[in-house]
């Protein structure tokens, strides 16, 4: 059972980390100081996605289902709904390229308008 709570957990954290990685730049226009954990994070996430890799969370969540006894993504709410928008079926590399350039595309425009936004700030002397 604890392997088990163990690997839902580790699922919530990895699509914490995948929704950090698309949307975190949003979090930047609020906290500037996040730039230093988002552009990382975006740039790993790009780079799973670009060069087909395995993120190595994923090789943990599957550790812990089978030591919980089961055999990787089974049941429950957390292995049906979550897992399966992170891992979907017919996933290509067509597809991950696509992810690839969705993450570089709305993060280069979020980080365009901050940039824009604070230098709009200096002109005006705020």
């Amino acid at each position: 059972m604890t392997f088990r709570i163990a690997a839902d957990a580790l699922v919530l954290f990895h699509l914490s980390f995948i929704l950090f990685v698309v949307f975190g730049g949003l979090l930047v226009i609020r906290w500037p100081a996040l730039k230093w954990l988002h552009l990382p994070a975006a740039l790993w996430g790009a780079l799973v996605e670009l060069a087909g890799l395995d993120c190595p969370l994923t090789r943990y969540e599957n550790l812990l289902r089978v030591r919980a006894g089961g055999a990787g993504y089974g049941g429950g709410f957390v292995d049906h709904y979550i897992v399966r928008a992170m891992y979907p079926e017919g996933l290509t590399r067509g597809i991950e390229y696509a992810l690839a350039a969705f993450v570089v595309t709305i993060n280069t425009v979020i980080y365009v308008y901050i940039r824009h936004t604070a230098a709009s700030r200096l002109n005006d002397g705020r």
